[in-house]
């Protein structure tokens, strides 16, 4: 296997957990991220989704942009990755998540990470978990702010470590994420 092989398997380095106040800006800055995506992608990108606590207002968040691509097929979105490094992400595979594709930019100057891209082809069930997971969420802000608490709890845990910090509220956001999904499925 050559060194690029390897790459595509490996984690990104963990992160220092940094949990900022909700920023109005992170939605604009989410549709010009889906922009860049949809110029370089063309037609094999049918849609983006913005994921993650930066999706949810009234939130802490850490500042990385979780966006969801939603590609006609992932055999077409493999055949375009050297176009998605043009833009500045590293293409990771799918990092022990079947069914995905996992990129990451960080900021080229201060090596801070910006997007993370979880990519699935049109008609995955992790699209429906995610997006039940962020509209639960908005619609729940009394569970929003549970989910607050247990991010800072994970942070004062974990502060140098964002891997440790997301393995440890896993299961907080499984448990929610259960009743989110029989709500999606409910209004849906």
């Amino acid at each position: 296997m050559d060194s690029k092989s390897t790459a595509l398997k490996q984690l990104p380095p963990p992160i220092r957990v940094e949990l900022l106040p909700h920023d109005p800006q992170w939605a604009g800055q989410a549709l010009e991220a889906a922009r860049a995506l949809q110029a370089a992608l063309g037609k094999t990108l049918l849609k983006v989704h913005h994921v993650g606590s930066t999706a949810i207002p009234g939130i802490v968040a850490k500042p990385v942009l979780d966006l969801i691509p939603v590609v006609s097929s992932l055999a077409e979105l493999d055949a375009r990755q050297a176009v998605l490094e043009t833009l500045g992400y590293v293409c990771r595979g799918e990092l022990g998540l079947p069914g995905r594709r996992y990129c990451s930019k960080d900021d080229p100057m201060s090596g801070r990470r910006l997007v993370q891209l979880h990519c699935y082809a049109q008609g995955s069930a992790e699209i429906e978990r995610h997006l039940a997971f962020r509209n639960y969420l908005r619609r729940h802000p009394d569970i929003a702010k549970a989910y607050e608490r247990e991010k800072l709890r994970c942070q004062a845990l974990h502060p140098e470590n964002s891997h440790a910090y997301s393995d440890s509220k896993d299961a907080w956001i499984k448990r929610v994420e259960a009743q989110a999904l029989l709500d999606h499925r409910r209004i849906n």
